[in-house]
């Protein structure tokens, strides 16, 4: 079974305070996105292996920690994952980018995908899935399956916010994938939004509503 991981970091949390509220702009709900993922990123990424290096300061000779192992990638669920792209990446500037685009149908609230492009050696990298809301779980999980489908195997999902629908769901249809959240929220409405949630989180950071 996946461990789902909530980062209670006090930063974090006030940072989710704000752009929870409805008041808050769109550059400035743009910007935080962006904090929380790389304040995430980095709670999220204490578990990769380091390898020692033997480099020469200006004083001596010593050896160093590097990142050894796997490379990583981030790929985003389309539209609202490219909010926290930016911010991993100032902590991992060597990770690849790939894009997942899926969007909910308003009905079935099923997610149907519209593009996927991921760096060719993608099954090689450890890759992080990013999307501010894991609400039914639908894309998230979708997304999963696409990137298994491409070889992938270490992977895991990154979202701010979660319901308990979202997490079952990838529970059971990707056991193996880690999850990592900044807060878990009560419930999903009729609609398929979280609440008490955010909103529309793509929406909120490109200001089309």
């Amino acid at each position: 079974m996946s461990k789902v991981i909530v980062f209670d970091h006090p930063l974090i949390q006030h940072k989710l305070g704000i752009i929870r509220d409805k008041n808050t702009g769109t550059n400035e709900f743009r910007v935080i996105v962006s904090e929380i993922a790389k304040l995430m990123c980095y709670e999220a990424t204490r578990d990769l292996k380091l390898e020692d290096v033997e480099i020469e300061t200006p004083i001596a000779k010593t050896t160093v920690k590097r990142l050894s192992g796997k490379k990583l990638a981030v790929v985003p669920i389309l539209r609202a994952g490219l909010g926290m792209v930016d911010g991993m990446l100032d902590l991992i500037p060597a990770a690849k980018v790939g894009h997942i685009g899926l969007y909910r149908d308003p009905e079935t609230l099923k997610p149907v995908e519209y593009y996927c492009k991921l760096p060719a050696d993608c099954a090689e990298r450890e890759v992080f899935v990013v999307d501010p809301m894991l609400a039914t779980g639908g894309s998230a999980s979708a997304a999963i399956t696409m990137l298994k489908q491409h070889g992938c195997k270490n992977i895991r999902l990154m979202c701010i916010i979660g319901a308990p629908d979202g997490i079952k769901k990838m529970q059971e249809e990707h056991p193996d994938v880690d999850i990592f959240i900044a807060a878990l929220d009560d419930h999903l409405n009729e609609n398929g939004y979280i609440v008490p949630g955010l909103g529309d989180a793509g929406d909120r950071i490109f200001g089309t509503k």
